[in-house]
C-alpha cells in the first residue's frame, strides 16, 4: 500500500464504541497501515471506557452518553448529546493532532453539521453510509410521519455536504445517487467484509450445548427490527410442535430489547432452551459460534433489512457455518448457497429449515464450506481495503469539493 504521510483523518462514530465497531476498526487500522494519521471520536461502552487511548496506532477519544435511547424523544436526546460531545472533542483533536478529513459514520445523520462547519476551513467531509435511517425509523416506529420526513431530509443534507461517500452495497449506492443526489462518480462501494485476522474458529466448548446434541447460534444487536421475537416463535415451534428437545439456542449480543426478549423467552417456557450472553468479548462470541451447528439471522423483513448487508451473515460464513435466514435481497446476495431461506415471515418455516439442516450433516458441511470459501476468496476485508484506499486517494487528489 502507498504511504500517505501527512494525510490526517478524523473518524466520528456514534453508534458503537471503537474498537467494538468492526467496520470502523477495519477502516481505521487500514488507513494507519497505509500511512495516514487517524483519530477516532466515539462513545464509551462496555470494555471501552477510557476517555483517551491509543490502540494499534489509532488515537481514540471517547465520550459518555446519557442514556440508551428508546422512543423518538430518547433518540433526539441521545443524538443531541452525542453531537455536542463530538464537536467538543473535534476541537480537541484539531488542536492536538489536526485533521484534513472528517469521516462520518452514521447513524445518526447529524454529523454533517460538524463536517459542514469544518468545510468552512477547507476540510473535506466523507460520509460513510452504514444505515438507511428513514427505513430504520420506519422499522422501529412503523410509520412515515414527520420523523420519517426529517430522516430523509437529514440524509439528503449529509450527502449534499459530503465530498465523497462510501456505500456498503449496491442498494446503498443507489440510494446515495437517487435520494441523496450524489454524483455517481463520487460514491464508492466498500463492503463490510470480515477481517480474517479477527474472525477465527476456536475449539468448540460443550458448555454451550447445555447437555443437548445441537447448538444454534445468533450474534447481533437485539432490537425490534432484528426479529428476536420471531426467533423465539421458531424455538417454540421446534420445542412444542416438532417435539425437539435436543437443540440449544445461544444468543450473543446486547441492545435495547435484550431484557424484553429474555422476559418473553421465560414467559414462553423456553428459558432452558435459550442462553443469552449479553454483549460479550470476542473470546466468548467465537467460542459460542464455533460450537454452533447452524447459525441464524431472523431479521424482520423490512425495507431496511432488505437493502442492508449484515455483518453477522459474513461472520457466520467466515466460520464455516450454514445459515437460516428470511429471504431478503442483500442477505441472499451475501450468503448465496451458504444459507437456506425461510418464507417471510413464517417462524414455523424458519424452524423447519433449522431442523432440516440439523438432521443433514453432509449438507451442513457443504454449505459451511461454500460460505467459508466465498468469504476467503471474495468478501473478506482484505478485498475491501484497497477500495477504501482508492476512495481516499480520489478524495485527497480531487479539486474543490
Amino acid at each position: 500500500m502507498t504511504a500517505s504521510t501527512g494525510r490526517r483523518v478524523l473518524i466520528i462514530v456514534e453508534n458503537l464504541p471503537v474498537p467494538f465497531d468492526r467496520r470502523v476498526w477495519s477502516e481505521a487500522t487500514t488507513l494507519v497501515r497505509a500511512g495516514y494519521q487517524v483519530s477516532v471520536i466515539c462513545p464509551k461502552g462496555k470494555g471501552s471506557t477510557a476517555s483517551c487511548e491509543v490502540i494499534d496506532g489509532v488515537h481514540i477519544y471517547r465520550h459518555s452518553l446519557p442514556l440508551d435511547a428508546e422512543g423518538v424523544l430518547g433518540y433526539a436526546l441521545e443524538y443531541s448529546a452525542a453531537l455536542f460531545w463530538e464537536f467538543l472533542l473535534s476541537l480537541k483533536v484539531a488542536w492536538q493532532r489536526g485533521f484534513d478529513v472528517i469521516h462520518a459514520c452514521n447513524p445518526p445523520d447529524t454529523i454533517f453539521l460538524i463536517g459542514g462547519f469544518y468545510r468552512l476551513f477547507g476540510k473535506k467531509f466523507l460520509f460513510d453510509h452504514h444505515d438507511i435511517n428513514p427505513e430504520l425509523y420506519e422499522a422501529k416506529f412503523g410509520r412515515r410521519d414527520f420523523g420519517w420526513k426529517l430522516m430523509v431530509w437529514l440524509e439528503r443534507l449529509s450527502f449534499r455536504t459530503a465530498s465523497r461517500s462510501l456505500a456498503t452495497n449496491e442498494s446503498y449506492r443507489e440510494i446515495a445517487i437517487t435520494r441523496g443526489g450524489m454524483d455517481p462518480d463520487k460514491v464508492h462501494i466498500v463492503r463490510s467484509g470480515p477481517n480474517l485476522d479477527r474472525v477465527r474458529e476456536v475449539e468448540p466448548d460443550p458448555k454451550w450445548r447445555n447437555g443437548r446434541r445441537f447448538v444454534v447460534g445468533y450474534v447481533g444487536v437485539i432490537g425490534k427490527q432484528e426479529g428476536l421475537d420471531l426467533l423465539l416463535e421458531s424455538v417454540s415451534h421446534l420445542v412444542n410442535v416438532r417435539k425437539r428437545d435436543d437443540i440449544q439456542f445461544v444468543i450473543c449480543g446486547g441492545g435495547p430489547e435484550l431484557e424484553a426478549i429474555r422476559a418473553e423467552s421465560a414467559a414462553m417456557g423456553l428459558g432452558d432452551y435459550v442462553t443469552f450472553t449479553g454483549r460479550c468479548p470476542d473470546e466468548t462470541l467465537f467460542s459460542a459460534l464455533s460450537t454452533s451447528d447452524v447459525c441464524v439471522n431472523p431479521d424482520r423483513p423490512t425495507a431496511m433489512n432488505d437493502k442492508s448487508t449484515m455483518n453477522k451473515i459474513m461472520e457466520y460464513m467466515a466460520l464455516g457455518k450454514p445459515i437460516v435466514q428470511y429471504d431478503l435481497r442483500e442477505g441472499r446476495f451475501s450468503a448465496q448457497e451458504a444459507s437456506l431461506y425461510a418464507t417471510c415471515t413464517d417462524p414455523a418455516d424458519f424452524g423447519d429449515k433449522i431442523a432440516e439442516l440439523l438432521d443433514d450433516p453432509e449438507r451442513r458441511a457443504a454449505m459451511g464450506d461454500f460460505g467459508r470459501e466465498r468469504v476467503r476468496n471474495e468478501l473478506a476485508w482484505n478485498y475491501e481495503a484497497p477500495k477504501l484506499l482508492a476512495a481516499y486517494e480520489a478524495l485527497f487528489t480531487a479539486r474543490g469539493k
